[in-house]
């Protein structure tokens, strides 16, 4: 009996499979690789790698295959639950210079906290008269202590809270995202704190900040619901459940569009308006496609439940 078992075991996990690797766009094969039964993604880079095929790094590396008429991405673990069997083409592309998502969400949200302070505290640099801070108007003291607050909980989620599903993304969305950031916290600064800047009455004031505050809350609590779909280290994905995501597939950024749209209650400011207007273009972008993939992945899925506004979208 137990020669019987050993033996079966090394038929199963002995056993080779033989996996083609071609170019997505040309599809002409680089190489064919001998990968064991059990191999992970992690195995078929390093396999890629040891062919000397091409020298593209782990990182660069984005693995796909095609299953029927649809294109799918190879995942972390066993290959072979992505579909990948013996005699599988599979498809590499090279992703060119990358950078850890962590790296980049910490320079990203390092420029707005130093960025709107400057034009608060030196307008002297700035403009060419300012108003001594005993006569600025409270809006202004506000306005900066709510946005100092949202990038330094940017800052603290993206060490303690986020889990990303990909290790690195490329190096030139450090200049991108970065430049969207850095640029509107100019532009938002530069007019709220202007010495000429005529401050709405303190019922704007009140309710602004109010929703502000309330939306940054609950936009940490849902990353926080986020975060605790996917064990450490996987790229597990599961339905959010509870609070606003009963009603919305993404939660997160219903909230971050409410906060954005208090503080421009709170400014009356065209600047911070445009800014909340093309960040919640965005999010509604990237919602939708989330929304898309949870009711494909997930059968189940609550098919009442919109992407980002209740009940309309």
């Amino acid at each position: 009996v137990f020669f019987f078992f050993f033996f079966s075991c090394l038929c199963v996990f002995g056993k080779k499979m033989k996996v083609v690797v071609q170019d997505p766009h040309s599809k002409k094969e680089i190489t064919t690789l001998n990968l064991d039964n059990g191999a992970t993604l992690d195995d078929l880079k390093k396999a890629f790698i040891a062919s000397k095929s091409k020298r593209i790094g782990a990182n660069r590396q984005r693995w796909t295959i095609t299953v029927g008429d649809e294109t799918k991405a190879i995942n972390k673990g066993p290959i072979a639950d992505s579909g990948v069997s013996d005699g599988s083409v599979v498809f590499v592309k090279d992703l060119g210079p990358q950078i850890s998502w962590t790296f980049v969400f910490m320079f990203e949200y390092f420029g707005p906290l130093i960025i709107y302070p400057l034009f608060y505290l030196q307008p002297s640099l700035i403009y060419p008269s300012f108003v001594p801070f005993d006569q600025r108007p409270l809006i202004q003291h506000v306005a900066l202590a709510l946005w100092v607050l949202h990038y330094f909980k940017r800052e603290l989620e993206t060490l303690f809270v986020h889990r990303f599903s990909n290790d690195t993304m490329p190096f030139t969305n450090l200049f991108k995202n970065s430049g969207y950031y850095w640029g509107n916290t100019a532009l938002c600064a530069y007019f709220v704190n202007h010495p000429l800047y005529t401050p709405p009455s303190d019922t704007f004031l009140y309710v602004g900040a109010t929703l502000f505050l309330i939306s940054e809350v609950m936009n940490l609590g849902a990353h926080i619901t986020l975060r605790n779909l996917r064990r450490p280290g996987t790229t597990e994905r599961n339905i959010p459940r509870g609070g606003l995501f009963e009603l919305v597939s993404c939660a997160n950024y219903t909230w971050e569009i409410l906060a954005w749209t208090g503080f421009t209650i709170l400014t009356h400011s065209a600047a911070s308006a445009i800014f909340t207007l093309i960040g919640a273009g965005q999010m509604v972008v990237w919602a939708l496609a989330k929304h898309r993939r949870y009711r494909k992945d997930f059968k189940d899925y609550p098919r009442k439940r919109k992407a980002i506004f209740p009940f309309l979208i």
